[in-house]
């Protein structure tokens, strides 16, 4: 592993070339940092799959190149005269020491709970934050939004005690939306679908599951699944939509198989 010392330069060398490549390559140069937004979304998630696949390799590949977005942003705002790498870095340090006064002060916290309280408060002694929930970026994926926001009130005490709780009321909401399904309009069948997802998304949350990794957990498999049918369903000199639902269902199960 790589001293503090090689770290260092490691970052320096970054900046370093982050300065010439804005200076002498016509597309960095180009850059902005609307221009830039899509891209690290992309990253992002790129890096979300690699942590999913557990491909080590790549997740050190995908955490270079939002490293690389990161300077990227701040090599932009210098060229404004706005801030700098420096106050980028001297801000997050501030911010991890203003909100961890169990390290860095005398305030006591011994579990997770408290830590994640003690956060809370802090950031509502924030002018800025006028509410628990206003951290939650409007732009999240509606899951991630779901079970951030849940983690949010939980900071401030309004939370199930136990999961089983939560389970109740996943079981109160499957029968409200139940019975929107026989004489429901579809906006209320909506909502009631809505109050569902957002129940189980709860519930998973205190069993210590997190519902977007599970799901995609599910996506990945159900695409192996299904692709392993098209192989059995070519093999055989067929295609999908030559078969019926009752064959379909015979090359699923093999398909279960090879999991």
């Amino acid at each position: 592993m790589n001293s503090r010392a090689d770290i260092l330069q490691a970052f320096d060398r970054l900046l370093t070339i982050m300065d010439e490549l804005r200076e002498g390559c016509p597309w960095d140069r180009k850059q902005t940092l609307e221009s830039l937004r899509h891209l690290t979304i992309e990253e992002t998630f790129e890096l979300a799959d690699a942590i999913i696949d557990n491909d080590l390799e790549e997740i050190k590949k995908e955490l270079g190149d939002i490293t690389l977005h990161m300077v990227f942003y701040a090599k932009i705002a210098s060229e404004k005269q706005v801030f700098d790498m420096g106050d980028v870095l001297n801000a997050v340090c501030d911010k991890l020491v203003e909100r961890h006064p169990h390290i860095y002060g005398d305030v006591k916290a011994d579990s997770e709970e408290e830590v994640k309280a003690n956060w809370e408060k802090i950031k509502l002694g924030n002018k800025q934050n006028r509410s628990v929930l206003d951290g939650v970026p409007r732009s999240l994926p509606s899951m991630v939004k779901a079970f951030r926001m849940q983690e949010k009130a939980r900071g401030v005490g309004f939370d199930w005690d136990k999961a089983e709780l939560a389970w109740e009321k996943v079981r109160e909401e499957f029968g409200e939306f139940e019975a929107e399904q026989v004489n429901g309009s579809e906006a209320d069948r909506e909502a009631e679908f809505g109050d569902l997802l957002f129940s189980l998304i709860n519930y998973a949350r205190l069993a210590g599951i997190n519902p977007d990794s599970a799901l995609e957990r599910t996506n990945k498999k159900f695409i192996h699944r299904f692709q392993s049918m098209e192989k059995q369903a070519a093999a055989a000199g067929k295609n999908l939509y030559d078969l019926s639902l009752e064959e379909m269902e015979v090359l699923w199960g093999k398909s279960k198989g090879l999991d």
